[in-house]
This record gives C-alpha cells, sequence and structure tokens, in this order.
C-alpha cells in the first residue's frame, strides 16, 4: 500500500498540487484522470521519486518496488531481445520465451529482436521501454499514455495484460474505454484537489458535475441570504429594541463564511462547418495500386466507395498502410494505377499529424488558422481558437512555441475555418485529453457529412463505425458493419488461436455434439484424431442438416435460459437506480432549502439520508457492472457458438 499526504507542487506560480491525500491499496488499479496540465504526470514523477514534492510525503513500504514508464530512452544492450531481457529477474534470464511473447504483444515482429535499441523509431523505442517494464517484477506500475504509440492489437494485448497484473497500477490514459476497462477506482486532479472514487469515469465526472451543481446553487442561496441580512442590519442597527435580532444576524453571517465562485473550467467545444452535399457517394477509389518500392506493394487492387454519410473506421497494425491510405484519398499521393474520384460539390477537411511540421513557425495561432479561410471574420477566427481552449493572449502564440498537442489542435482549427462535407482523419486523438477526445467524439457524430478515420481508440471505434476498412493478413478488407460486429464475426488473427478452437469441441459444447449424434454414428474417425493443423479447417464434424437444427435449437434454448434471470436482473437494476438518483436529487435539494431556511436539524438528518442513498447508488452501480458483464459475457460467448455452428452448417 501507498500512502500520499499532504502533497503540495507548483511550478513558479502555477499550482499543480494543493495537500492532496491519498491510498493506492493492495490490488487497486486507478485510472487517473484530470486535464493536460493539471499535474497527472507530474504526480507519477513525485511517486517514482524523479521530483521532490514542495510539502507533504509519500510512504512508501520497505522493499516496495515502483515501476514508471520513461519516454526517453536509457538502453544499454545491443538488441532489441536483450534489451527487453533486462526485465526479468536475475533467476529467470533464460526464460526468453516470456520476453518475446511480451516484445510480440507490443508489435515487435521477430525479425526486429536482433536490431539494436538506437535503430528503432521513437515510438518503438517507447515500446521496448514498456517491454522492459512490465517484464521486471514491481509491486506498483506508473504507466503514463503507455498506448501513444501502440496499434489497436498490442493495445488489446496489453490489456489482457494489465487485466492480470497480480500487483497494483496506476495509469493515465486518453482512451477512455481503456481506462474503464481495467481501472478499477478513478483518480481525478481537479481543482488542485484529489477525488478517489470506485468505479468509472462516467461515474466520477457525474458526481463531480452533482457537487459542483449543489456547490453553486448552495453558494448563489447563501449570497442571496446574506444580502437580506445585510439589508436588515443596516435598516435597524440604531434601533435599541432590535439590538438582539441585528447581533444574531451578524453572528450568523460570521458563522456562515462566504464560498467562492468556483472558477469556470474549460473545455473544447466546437462542431465542423457544413457544406451541403446532394451526391450518393463523396469519394471513390477506382482498382488503386500503390507502393513505395515495386517488390512490396502498399494497396493492390482497391476499389471503395465512400458514402455521402459514412462512417469509415480505417483500423490495423502499425506501418501496414492505413495512412498511406488517407493520403492517397486526399490526393497528396498519386497511385500508380487507377485513381480516386471527388464528387463535384466535395469540400476536404484533410488532419494528418506529420502536418503540424509544416506550418509557419513565425505565425501566430489565429493567423495560421485564417490561412485556412482567407474570407473569414477575425471575430470567427478568435471564436474557433476559443473553442480549441486558445483564449486571449493564448491565440497570439507563435506556433513555434506550441507544444505537440497544442500543434494538434491548431490543424483541427484550420478544417474548423472551412465549410466542409468529408473528413479525413488521420489519429486525430493523439495528444488529446479525456475531455477533449469527448468534444471530438461529439462534433463528429453531430457531423452531417462523410467521415474516414484512422485510429486505435476502440471507444470511437464503438460509437461512430458503420462500416471499416481493415489492414489484416497483408490485405485490405472491406467489412459492412460495426466494430462489434467485426470483433465477433472475423476478430483479430493476432488474437485467435488453436486453443479456441478446441475450446468449442471440449467441455459442454463436445457433451452437446456427443450426446446428439450417440446413436446415429455419424462423426468421423478424422474428427475423432487430434486437433488439425492451423492451416486446416478446424472442424470435421459430419453431421446432417437435421442434427445441426437440433444442435442449434439446444442453444438457443440454453442461451434464452441463462440470460433472461440476468436481464431480468438488470432491468430491476435499472429501475432502482433511476429512482435512487431520484430520491439523492430531492435529498440534495431538500438540503438547499433547510441551508437557506437556517434549519440545522434538518439539515444533519437530510445529510445522513444523503450519504445511505449515495452509498446504496456505489453498491447498485457495482452490483449492475457485475451482472452485465456476466450477461455480456454469456451473450458473447453464445454467439460465438451459434457462429460456429452457421460455419459447420455452410
Amino acid at each position: 500500500m501507498v500512502v500520499v499526504e499532504g502533497l503540495s507542487k507548483k511550478f513558479g506560480r502555477q499550482v499543480l498540487l494543493e495537500k492532496i491525500s491519498f491510498r493506492v491499496n493492495r490490488g487497486e488499479r486507478l485510472g487517473v484522470v484530470g486535464k493536460n496540465g493539471h499535474g497527472k504526470t507530474t504526480l507519477f514523477r513525485l511517486l517514482a521519486g524523479l521530483e521532490e514534492p514542495d510539502e507533504g510525503r509519500i510512504i512508501i513500504p520497505r522493499n516496495y518496488r515502483i515501476g514508471y514508464l520513461e519516454q526517453e530512452p536509457d538502453f544499454q544492450k545491443t538488441t532489441v531481445l536483450e534489451e527487453a531481457r533486462r526485465g526479468l529477474h536475475h533467476l529467470e534470464a533464460d526464460q526468453l520465451w516470456r520476453v518475446e511473447k511480451v516484445l510480440n504483444g507490443l508489435g515487435f515482429s521477430s525479425r526486429e529482436f536482433q536490431l539494436n535499441p538506437f535503430q528503432l523509431s521513437g515510438g518503438y523505442q517507447v515500446r521496448l521501454n514498456l517491454a522492459r517494464l512490465l517484464l521486471t517484477e514491481y509491486d506498483l506500475l506508473l504507466l503514463d499514455e503507455p498506448n501513444n504509440y501502440l496499434d489497436i492489437t498490442s493495445i488489446r494485448w496489453l490489456e489482457k495484460f494489465l487485466l492480470d497484473w497480480p500487483g497494483e497500477l496506476m495509469l493515465i490514459t486518453h482512451d477512455r474505454s481503456f481506462m474503464d476497462r481495467i481501472a478499477t477506482h478513478i483518480l481525478g486532479l481537479h481543482r488542485h484537489k484529489v477525488r478517489k472514487i470506485e468505479g468509472s469515469t462516467e461515474k466520477y465526472y457525474n458526481q463531480i458535475a452533482q457537487e459542483e451543481e449543489v456547490y453553486e446553487k448552495t453558494r448563489i442561496n447563501d449570497e442571496r441570504k446574506r444580502k437580506e441580512m445585510e439589508v436588515f442590519i443596516n435598516r435597524f442597527r440604531a434601533k435599541a429594541r432590535l439590538a438582539g435580532l441585528v447581533q444574531s444576524r451578524l453572528k450568523y453571517i460570521e458563522k456562515m463564511g462566504k464560498r467562492k465562485k468556483l472558477e469556470k473550467i474549460k473545455n473544447m467545444e466546437f462542431t465542423f462547418q457544413e457544406k451541403p452535399f446532394h451526391h450518393k457517394y463523396a469519394l471513390s477509389l477506382d482498382r488503386v495500386n500503390f507502393a513505395y518500392t515495386p517488390d512490396k506493394p502498399v494497396i493492390e487492387n482497391l476499389n471503395l466507395q465512400i458514402g455521402a454519410h459514412d462512417r469509415v473506421m480505417v483500423i490495423g497494425r502499425n506501418g501496414r498502410g492505413k495512412t498511406t491510405l488517407l493520403k492517397v484519398m486526399a490526393g497528396f499521393l498519386k497511385p500508380q494505377s487507377g485513381g480516386t474520384i471527388f464528387a463535384r460539390s466535395v469540400s476536404l477537411g484533410y488532419y494528418e499529424q506529420s502536418y503540424a511540421e509544416e506550418m509557419n513557425n513565425e505565425n501566430t495561432v489565429l493567423e495560421e488558422i485564417s490561412l485556412a479561410n482567407p474570407e473569414l471574420e477575425p471575430a470567427r477566427i478568435r471564436q474557433i481558437a476559443g473553442s480549441l481552449m486558445f483564449e486571449g493572449d493564448e491565440a497570439l502564440k507563435p506556433v513555434k512555441v506550441l507544444s505537440g498537442g497544442e500543434k494538434s489542435r491548431v490543424l483541427l482549427g484550420k478544417i474548423l475555418a472551412r465549410p466542409v462535407n468529408l473528413l479525413l482523419l488521420d489519429e486525430p486523438t493523439n495528444h488529446l485529453d479525456l475531455e477533449s477526445n469527448d468534444a471530438l467524439l461529439a462534433a463528429l457524430d453531430n457531423f452531417e457529412g462523410a467521415v474516414v478515420m484512422v485510429t486505435h481508440n476502440e471507444m470511437f471505434l464503438q460509437a461512430l463505425a458503420d462500416r471499416l476498412i481493415v489492414f489484416q493478413d497483408n490485405r485490405i478488407n472491406l467489412f459492412e458493419g460495426d466494430y462489434e460486429s467485426f470483433l465477433r464475426k472475423v476478430g483479430w488473427s493476432e488474437e485467435k488461436s488453436e486453443k479456441e478452437v478446441k475450446n468449442f469441441l471440449a467441455g459442454k459444447k463436445a457433451k452437446d455434439i456427443s450426446a446428439s449424434v450417440s446413436d446415429s454414428s455419424q462423426i468421423s474417425e478424422e474428427t475423432r484424431k487430434p486437433a488439425t493443423p492451423a492451416a486446416e479447417t478446424p472442424f470435421r464434424c459430419k453431421l446432417s442438416p437435421r442434427e445441426l437444427r437440433k444442435l442449434r435449437s439446444e442453444v438457443i434454448i440454453e442461451k434464452s435460459r441463462s440470460l433472461k434471470p440476468l436481464k431480468e436482473r438488470i432491468c430491476q437494476l435499472e429501475t432502482i437506480i433511476e429512482e435512487t438518483e431520484q430520491k439523492i436529487g430531492q435529498v440534495t435539494q431538500d438540503i438547499i432549502e433547510a441551508s437557506v431556511g437556517g434549519s440545522g436539524h434538518d439539515v444533519v438528518r437530510l445529510s445522513r439520508d444523503l450519504d445511505l442513498n449515495r452509498h446504496s447508488l456505489d453498491s447498485l452501480y457495482e452490483e449492475y457492472t457485475q451482472v452485465y458483464q456476466e450477461y455480456e459475457g454469456k451473450k458473447e460467448m453464445f454467439e460465438r457458438r451459434l457462429d460456429e455452428l452457421d460455419k459447420i452448417s455452410s
């Protein structure tokens, strides 16, 4: 257990942490949230001993080891494999299979194991740091944006690894769904203070919003009551017979104190300007071929049509050609054969991270945004800059002093300055915090035009995608459907294993198959042999259509029997949660009214009521999460079994 007591840290006049206290208990996985620049990384560096607090202390048990993911390389070996191997305990130094497993999971191919670490790109150097960290027997891992340089399959592998991590964990990430799946608790840095709750980011932000709403209503009511008392005091101060009442009001004002008005916290909020579009397709690719070298094609004979309102997500491992595809779509790369055809009225908005380096370093933020649309009014340019959190003098900063994240926001601003109806976005969520990602997701959801987006963020995939361009197994495939359907019906090659195939015929399912054909002797000798090689068709069951229908019917009945009580409990919990939330809202309002009326006894009673209801709500949310996850897990398992039966029948 790690204990933080009264920790404070500031840089110059900027206060980041102010007397914060919290604990990391055994087995907890803490998702750390807060706006960029509010002290998340500073907190990690303090915990890792890389910086000293201005005041307060961090209590760490003896022999308790803390691992921190460094962004800068500190390589000591001459190969990737040997550098990652440094993470192993000396008694485990011969367990190279563990090293290879972690490196493969993080996206390294076997041929890269013998490369010199300094030959790697910056992103892969951070991956190598992460691999060494995961192989070391730390008690607490401090992971600051570990998925920044990971592709989607590596992120999914890392998620499973961290869910099995036996020690404690603190995680900073801009990927809300990744955090919610891993974290048991949320630790929020908000207004220089810290708040720790059990549950998800949504629960944390809802709780903060509710408490601040109550605080602000109470502050306004206190101010109104104070003014009324001050009017009374000023009016009757000189009247002797009312001296007692005047004094009691003076004492009450002194006792009630004065609540400060909460400073408004800036959040990124914006909408894309839309240009009218009346064609069926915004963009078509006709037999497109592209290669950087003749012997290594990136895109082969690709035919693709982007509808006027499509939400197309481009997914796959890094280095497979996703960015290249978007550049071809945008017309920045010319294919060797075939072509791209834009509808006549298409207005394109293209976002690509490397373009941040091509901006004029001497321009201010306002000047750079205005270049995208010289006809735009200065007031509108100011408004766009402000929506991206460049307010006041911040908008007059030259590009050369901006951070990578700030430059990314300027690139978005250049798109916002023009009416568009087709967006091509290459990983726009990099460098954005959780709140900014939420704003971008809302803006894309409300956009009426077409969106083609490269992303590894599964929250965006689940919320937006209705079609997928999938880079997998050295091919580009178009999947017509959402991301959940893709995972269920196709999935990632890296996650498929012979073990999963065997499990289908093992356990309960194997018994079902055996029972259904015991009298017919319809299973061939080939089926009774050991599992077939991965290259062959995994299922060789010789079942008649009648037997398959019977087997499918049994699975459907079993599915209904298993899922029905869970679904009923979910509905019950949703109703109880809604009723409890309404009670909390009513009790909160009653507290405000009792406080305004000066009824201290009622405030105490209602406060106890509020605590009981909140505790009850926490328990309900916890049970709801457990039941819902069990429901989804069983549902997915039954769907997989039905899909496999469909494959057998076909």
